[in-house]
């Protein structure tokens, strides 16, 4: 109970620390809504030409643009989110302090990142939603149920958005910088999480592979969960596989970097 209690208050922390930066997160909802327009309409043409491309209506189309814009920082699709921070600390060699706390090293940057994940849902994720819902024609469910799968379905996303994230930050224990490790963060987010195009566009074949990544448990399954496109039951096993997977590699690789640590500069 001690150690819940003590993981709460970092997950509250980092919801703390992101609601300091105002100015920023009205920024970031006004920059979201402009791209959800510029999206919505590019995907209103192309499901235009192309009635039931993916399996979706226009207005499950348009669904899906909305929700990718409220998803976007949530799940920091294209990096931005605790591993920034994980990064900056093993290059610097303060990671070494935070190997000394009596506590789970990853459980840890898991609680603060959920933290700032609620943050981002409520702060910046649910205004361009509600603007997309009062301005488009969405295809949102009328069932609470539907809701609540929905709910559980980002919940796990969060987890597996956080475990892709944290795997890489690992690496920079033997890179000794995260830049790099950052711009492959975000084109690889970007693309197989389907914030261009939903995965179910994608041509055979590369279609297949990608919604088998887990990338994929991000975006297109809360998307279709929402939408009634796929079995709920179904989605959280696959999400909860990828978490579990992702979650346990994390360990193994935090395992081997930190069995003998080398601080920079000593």
């Amino acid at each position: 109970m001690g150690s819940a209690r003590l993981y709460l208050a970092v997950a509250v922390g980092g919801f703390r620390r992101y609601a300091s930066y105002r100015v920023a997160t009205a920024a970031g909802v006004f920059t979201n809504t402009v791209f959800g327009l510029i999206l919505v309409y590019t995907y209103l043409a192309l499901w235009e030409e192309r009635p039931g491309l993916g399996g979706y209506d226009q207005a499950q189309a348009v669904t899906y643009v909305w929700l990718g814009q409220c998803l976007y920082a949530t799940l920091a699709i294209q990096g931005g989110g605790a591993e920034k921070d994980l990064m900056e600390r093993i290059r610097t060699g303060e990671i070494a302090v935070d190997l000394y706390r009596p506590v789970d090293l990853q459980v840890w940057w898991l609680a603060g990142d959920v933290g700032r994940a609620a943050f981002q849902m409520l702060g910046r994720g649910v205004v361009p939603f509600v603007f997309g819902w009062l301005f488009f024609p969405m295809a949102l469910p009328a069932e609470v149920t539907a809701w609540a799968a929905f709910a559980v379905t980002l919940l796990l996303a969060a987890v597996v958005s956080f475990a892709i994230r944290y795997l890489a930050a690992l690496s920079v224990f033997w890179l000794m910088d995260g830049r790099g490790v950052g711009q492959v963060l975000m084109i690889t987010g970007v693309f197989f999480s389907g914030m261009v195009l939903p995965l179910n566009a994608f041509p055979d074949g590369l279609g297949d592979v990608v919604r088998l990544l887990p990338w994929a448990a991000q975006l297109q399954v809360p998307a279709d969960v929402l939408m009634g496109e796929t079995d709920p039951l179904g989605a959280f096993v696959f999400q909860a596989a990828w978490a579990v997977a992702l979650l346990a590699a994390g360990r193994l690789v935090q395992s081997a970097a930190t069995r003998r640590v080398v601080v920079q500069g000593g």
